[in-house]
């Protein structure tokens, strides 16, 4: 065993290890913060498409309502560190932050480097130990709480461990799965694993002609029994082979689970608002009075990109040199109806390979939400994705990382 003994040994230099440590270190623990990869913050680096978005501004319940039922488990990590806290937090060593949309909150340089610099500059000041390309292979526990741990450097003592290890999201960055793998070692649940915030392929091959386009506030249904109340709202993109965006970023948290299940899973999409096949019919016959000229792609392009409009007009066959009011009668009723809920087929995902979230983890009945501490091994805290709460984009999951990771730092039993 190492003649150091720590405080504190931290497993993973995320947001929520690092400042797990940093918090630790400030209340005058010894601490010892290790990272398997040759650097820092490798996942913090692509968060927010590489702008690092930190949190957002909405108030502190609006904020755990969005992760769903298991949102109450964040109060009180949450009262300790909230948006307010992490923006001062970030004032502190040096770094500002902004939002320009009133919603989404960034540093003000929109670079993630920014972030991992400070928080690195900042673990240098507090002279906290930092040991990079070091693998943790064993957490050490004497049957009641933890000793320390195995490395592929050696053992280290502690009295407490700390698990920031992330999920299962772009292994690439060094995500392999190992933070449950210790939890499950030492007698944690952890529930069942997918993917999540991620894009989507569809059976559609129509979408490749749409590439170009974006249709805000799209409402997004599965389109199975046992799903039926499952919706989302917001931006959709088309991609060569299928969806993403917000809306898709989002929901595919619940498209993964039954995409193991059932192979192929069904949606329905309104990319009009939400304006039903009556509203839709009425708005396309006051379209047409004013522009009576326009042939049937060219009066649904009055709601609709253009390639959307011409894609779905060929998906029920519509004649797209002739009018609207001239097309048969069942084709006027398919059009109306495929506007209104946009049938696609999701086939497959991108997987773990380019997921940002995983959805699952160590069970929270298992962690004391007072403390992150586990129930079942004295010394042992859980952090971040690792645990089993995700929440949608926007800054909820790195927010959460941090104030899961500042009260895990604080070492409380």
């Amino acid at each position: 065993m190492n003649k150091d003994l720590y405080d504190v040994v931290v497993i993973g230099s995320g947001g929520a290890g690092m400042i797990a440590a940093i918090t630790a270190r400030k209340l005058g623990k010894k601490v010892l913060l290790l990272e398997k990869l040759p650097t820092l913050g490798a996942k913090l680096k692509a968060t927010g498409g590489g702008k690092c978005n930190l949190t957002n501004t909405l108030s502190n319940d609006d904020f755990m309502d969005s992760f769903g039922r298991n949102g109450k488990f964040m109060i009180k990590a949450i009262s300790m560190l909230d948006k307010n806290d992490l923006r001062d937090f970030f004032s502190s060593i040096g770094v500002q932050t902004d939002t320009k949309d009133g919603f989404r909150i960034f540093p003000v340089t929109h670079n993630s480097s920014t972030i991992i610099k400070a928080l690195e500059q900042e673990l240098s000041r507090l002279q906290i130990d930092v040991l990079c390309d070091v693998k943790v292979e064993k957490i050490l526990f004497d049957g009641i709480k933890t000793t320390g741990v195995d490395t592929s450097k050696g053992q280290f003592s502690s009295l407490n461990v700390i698990v920031a290890t992330g999920g299962l999201g772009f292994p690439m960055l060094g995500a392999n799965g190992d933070g449950y793998s210790f939890a499950k070692e030492l007698g944690h649940k952890v529930t069942d694993l997918y993917p999540a915030m991620l894009p989507i392929y569809t059976k559609e091959t129509w979408v490749s002609n749409c590439t170009a386009d974006t249709i805000a506030k799209a409402i997004v249904k599965i389109d199975l029994k046992k799903a039926k109340k499952l919706k989302a709202i917001g931006d959709l993109i088309f991609t060569s082979k299928g969806l993403r965006g917000p809306v898709i970023l989002d929901f595919s948290r619940e498209i993964t689970p039954l995409l193991e299940k059932y192979k192929e899973v069904p949606l329905l999409v309104n990319m009009v608002k939400g304006k039903n096949e009556d509203e839709i019919f009425q708005y396309l016959k006051k379209q047409s009075s004013l522009n009576p000229h326009y042939n049937v792609v060219e009066l649904l392009a009055t709601l609709l990109p253009v390639s959307v409009s011409k894609s779905l007009c060929l998906e029920v066959g519509a004649n797209v040199v002739k009018k609207f009011k001239d097309q048969e009668g069942q084709v006027r009723n398919d059009l109306l109806k495929i506007v209104a809920n946009t049938p696609f087929t999701v086939i497959d995902s991108v997987g773990f390979k380019k997921a940002m979230i995983t959805r699952g983890g160590v069970s929270l009945k298992e962690i004391n939400p007072e403390t992150m501490q586990s129930k079942i091994i004295k010394g042992l805290y859980f952090c971040g994705e690792v645990m089993d709460l995700d929440g949608p984009c926007g800054g909820y999951n790195l927010q959460w990382s941090f104030s899961s990771g500042n009260l895990a730092g604080h070492l409380f039993t």
